[in-house]
């Protein structure tokens, strides 16, 4: 059973930057696809940021230009750096690994991931 540990997380000002990392305790298949998803109190989780085993990516529009998503398949680590941080970025973040993936398109469904990490949480102060 393969888990996944998240680290990074922490309390920032908005503007800020923080560094998510996420290592998986063995070998990950190289052509999951992997993401991020966050769930804010009483919100539903949602998706972030998608990688696939290509290294191509995806983004919710809320994130575009300011996270970016990477890998290091040697590491089996994957990474989600946040710039310009938002308060409304304020969440418990969460590793997944083996996301819904249709022909080469990985989605970020959150009813539909085969590993979850434990979450790390996220506080930006305004």
């Amino acid at each position: 059973q393969v888990q996944l540990v998240e680290s990074g997380g922490g309390s920032v000002q908005a503007g800020g930057s923080l560094r998510l990392s996420c290592a998986a305790s063995e070998y990950i298949d190289s052509t999951y696809c992997m993401g991020w998803f966050r769930q804010a109190p009483g919100k539903e989780r949602e998706g972030v940021a998608a990688i696939d085993s290509d290294g191509s990516t995806s983004y919710a529009d809320s994130v575009k230009g300011r996270f970016t998503i990477s890998k290091d398949n040697a590491k089996n680590t994957l990474y989600l750096q946040m710039n310009s941080l938002k308060p409304e970025d304020t969440a418990m973040y969460y590793c997944a690994a083996d996301l819904f993936r249709a022909g080469r398109r990985c989605y970020l469904l959150s009813s539909s991931v085969g590993y979850w990490g434990q979450g790390t949480q996220v506080t930006v102060s305004s």
